[in-house]
């Protein structure tokens, strides 16, 4: 099996699926390790915004991302307790993709490793990565099948982190906290088949000590999502023991939510609750890594204002924007391309994605508090553009990259 390539990506998701897809396309060899078998169900958002839909046609997978996703989004929601404001989502400036839609992360996740492996990169898949080594111009990978154990040692120049947001590589795991706090957001994630939500509404839930969202992606199916603080999560399972931590959560949703309780009422759960955490949002990216990184690598936002999956393509963009600039590259030695690309891209990526995750952080923290959010609400419902206005501060019609830039 080869062994040598000029890019490894650890993490097939969007991020390093479509910077598989980016960079084998102008020829070059790249090895897209991922651990998980596709299909698979996340916890994850899964709404996008309608800034990414030219980059999911530039990557290939248009046509089928349209046939399966969900209605246009085209309103967006604030829901606590018995009261829902309802305001206007912006519209995008292209001429074909004006509104966001959504798609659930077993079918996007799969089209776009589809599309990697049809456009030259080499998969691994399921294999896991054990250890990295090395240097920029010279990293060493060492990666096991996951079925037969087999363990090879693969090397490039380059690697890119993308893995996701419950998983660190083998160099950061020694700082992992293991110590629980009060304060932990853990979050949950279920489909639902016939629930009743407006097509093209986007429902942001606001509730004591968490927040969430509902959304209509393919096939008619609702997923509801939410995180959690670990106090609250704890105090509810223990006044009603027996139950699952999700069956709880989603009793306390429709308790503490009308929006959810007439969304779900005559709704089938399709499948389990998932659940997942903490979350721990912040930026990981430096300017002298080493490694490249991507998605939520680089730097992951609450997940109340729905950008992940923005953050995770369009990173992607920003970051082979930068590999694949040959002028710059032909007149430095590999290490030294390497440190100032890694710089111009982790400046870049600051400037796009940092005020999102400083929007939802604040976004967060007003809506799981019944200080904040009773002025939120009271605001939104005499402004309801307020909405508007923030939907539009957090990126939902800007993209960080120009997918003619690499086509």
């Amino acid at each position: 099996m080869r062994t040598g390539f000029d890019a490894l990506i650890v993490g097939a998701g969007p991020a390093g699926s479509s910077a598989a897809i980016l960079l084998a396309r102008v020829g070059w060899s790249v090895a897209l390790i991922e651990k998980q078998r596709f299909p698979r169900r996340k916890v994850c958002g899964e709404c996008i915004a309608a800034s990414n839909l030219p980059l999911l046609e530039a990557l290939g997978i248009g046509p089928a991302f349209e046939a399966d996703a969900g209605p246009e989004l085209r309103q967006v929601a604030l829901m606590r307790g018995e009261r829902t404001v309802v305001a206007d989502l912006p519209a995008a400036a292209h001429d074909k993709y004006r509104w966001g839609r959504a798609l659930g992360r077993e079918t996007l996740d799969t089209l776009l490793l589809a599309q990697a492996r049809a456009s030259g990169a080499h998969i691994l898949q399921p294999w896991s990565v054990q250890a990295i080594d090395g240097t920029p111009g010279d990293w060493r990978c060492e990666v096991r099948a996951m079925d037969s154990q087999e363990t090879l040692t693969l090397r490039a120049p380059i690697v890119i982190d993308a893995h996701g947001s419950w998983e660190l590589l083998p160099s950061s795991r020694p700082r992992r906290r293991v110590a629980h706090r009060a304060s932990d957001l853990i979050a949950f994630k279920a489909n639902f088949r016939e629930a009743k939500l407006d097509e093209g509404l986007l429902p942001v839930l606001s509730f004591d000590g968490g927040y969430g969202g509902m959304v209509v992606a393919g096939g008619g199916v609702t997923t509801v999502a939410c995180c959690v603080r670990r106090d609250r999560l704890d105090a509810w399972r223990h006044a009603s023991p027996g139950l699952r931590a999700g069956e709880v959560v989603e009793a306390m949703l429709q308790r503490a939510c009308v929006g959810v309780r007439v969304a779900l009422q005559a709704a089938s759960r399709d499948g389990p609750w998932l659940a997942a955490g903490p979350l721990d949002p912040g930026i990981r990216l430096t300017d002298d890594d080493g490694l490249f990184r991507i998605g939520n690598a680089a730097g992951e936002a609450h997940p109340i204002i729905g950008e992940g999956m923005s953050m995770a393509l369009q990173s992607a963009w920003l970051l082979c924007l930068q590999l694949l600039d040959d002028e710059r590259r032909k007149d430095a030695p590999v290490q030294v391309w390497q440190c100032e690309a890694g710089r111009r891209y982790a400046a870049q990526w600051r400037r796009q994605f940092e005020p999102r995750l400083r929007l939802a952080a604040a976004f967060a923290n007003v809506a799981m508090r019944p200080a904040g959010a009773a002025p939120l609400l009271a605001l939104a419902r005499a402004w309801p553009g307020l909405l508007t206005l923030g939907a539009r501060w957090g990126g939902k019609v800007r993209c960080a990259a120009d997918p003619v830039d690499l086509t």
